[in-house]
């Protein structure tokens, strides 16, 4: 697996990556990728070398944190909580390329690009649960904050996310 830094040529295939793993991540628009790639602290994607159309098969968007501009209830939970943070905002692999070992790559990689930060910080979806990503983030050592809902009370809530750190350095 070749992990890269995204490039603008990438995007429309980061956006059909994405939006194909609805609603384990928000679907984006054109425009929405295209803020995350300018903005984020590192935007990677992964190809499979020696395939006939190489081409993205998974993505990491990171965020540095806090800071920027972004209306994410998610982000500004974080953005409470500490000082300097690295957030993952999103991680979308192809089920082609499941169990190779990208995500944990893409988490190993932009942990390295803390200068300063204190923690690793992401959320997964319980409501709708993704279980995978779950267990994922407990392999690797995250601590489990809680649940949360920026839509209003946990118990009623359309979408929950258990809120992940880990601390850096």
């Amino acid at each position: 697996m070749l992990i890269r830094p995204a490039e603008a040529a990438d995007l429309a295939r980061m956006l059909e990556l994405n939006n194909a793993a609805v609603p384990a991540v928000n679907e984006l628009t054109a425009d929405e990728m295209a803020w995350f790639l300018d903005v984020s602290h590192c935007c990677l994607v992964a190809e499979l070398p020696g395939s006939t159309a190489v081409r993205p098969m998974a993505l990491l968007v990171g965020l540095d944190g806090p800071g920027v501009p972004y209306e994410s209830a998610n982000y500004g939970w974080f953005a409470e909580r500490y000082e300097r943070f690295l957030y993952v905002d999103r991680v979308v692999v192809e089920p082609s390329v499941y169990r190779l070992g990208v995500g944990r790559a893409f988490y190993e990689i932009f942990a390295q690009s803390a200068n300063g930060h204190t923690h690793l910080c992401a959320e997964v979806n319980t409501v709708p649960r993704n279980d995978r990503s779950l267990a994922f983030h407990d392999a690797l050592g995250f601590e489990a904050l809680g649940e949360f809902s920026g839509e209003g009370p946990v118990e009623t809530a359309a979408k929950v996310v258990m809120m992940y750190a880990r601390p850096l350095g």
